[in-house]
């Protein structure tokens, strides 16, 4: 039976900043990828009702064709408001969360770090912490941690946990798939220096290889592995 892996991400992109290598080095070893959005992503910019739901669409476009690039199984789309999820009860993500699992029953989840400036991040950590309590007969066996460019590193120090990746993988052969799913959003990105560059996240992805030993790698913190 093909594994099956859960990314549960605030915003359509989130999931190729932190993830896109290892999720199309997973699906090319057969794993079934499953992609969740939990946030819009849009509706806390400036700009009207109609312009914001026409924005909702382009990026859920785009997000369909970077986890087509990746070869991500199924794509789905939460309803919270972007950077409003601390207006939301704990529970009433954690349901969502619970339900996601309940339907793909991962063994692996990845989702955000604890410290990530972004709150919706921040959040959606905590959901899935609780959803995923170790408890006989849960599904996941592996929760790991993963950094957005232009979040986890714009954390001050001791505001929150720091970023400190204690797992990496190797994305040498799926880097430039990583980086054309990036390129499906290109409204979204930024012009380099920016850490939401094309060039930002491939240097990232460069000096976490160099660190151990490869050519490019994604980092990410171990939260629990299960044997």
């Amino acid at each position: 039976m093909s594994q099956s892996i859960l990314i549960l991400a605030a915003h359509p992109d989130d999931e190729v900043l932190g993830c896109g290598g290892t999720i199309a080095k997973l699906a090319d070893q057969g794993a079934i990828v499953h992609v969740a959005f939990l946030a819009d992503g849009v509706f806390s910019r400036v700009g009207d009702a109609v312009a914001q739901q026409k924005e909702v669409h382009v990026r859920r476009a785009a997000a369909k064709k970077a986890c087509d690039i990746l070869r991500v199984k199924s794509v789905s789309f939460g309803e919270f408001s972007d950077n409003r999820m601390d207006t939301v009860a704990l529970l009433d993500i954690t349901k969502v969360l619970e339900e996601l699992i309940a339907e793909h029953k991962p063994e692996v989840v990845f989702t955000h770090h604890a410290g990530d400036v972004n709150i919706d991040h921040r959040c959606i950590h905590e959901a899935v912490v609780t959803a995923c309590r170790p408890q006989r007969g849960h599904p996941v066996k592996t929760l790991l941690c993963f950094e957005v460019p232009s979040s986890t590193e714009w954390q001050l120090p001791g505001s929150a946990p720091v970023f400190a990746p204690n797992w990496f993988v190797d994305i040498s052969d799926t880097i430039e798939r990583k980086l054309a799913a990036l390129d499906a959003y290109a409204t979204e990105l930024r012009d380099w220096p920016h850490p939401r560059s094309l060039q930002g996240v491939d240097h990232l992805a460069r000096w976490r290889g160099a660190t151990v030993g490869v050519d490019a790698a994604e980092a990410f913190m171990l939260g629990r592995q299960l044997a």
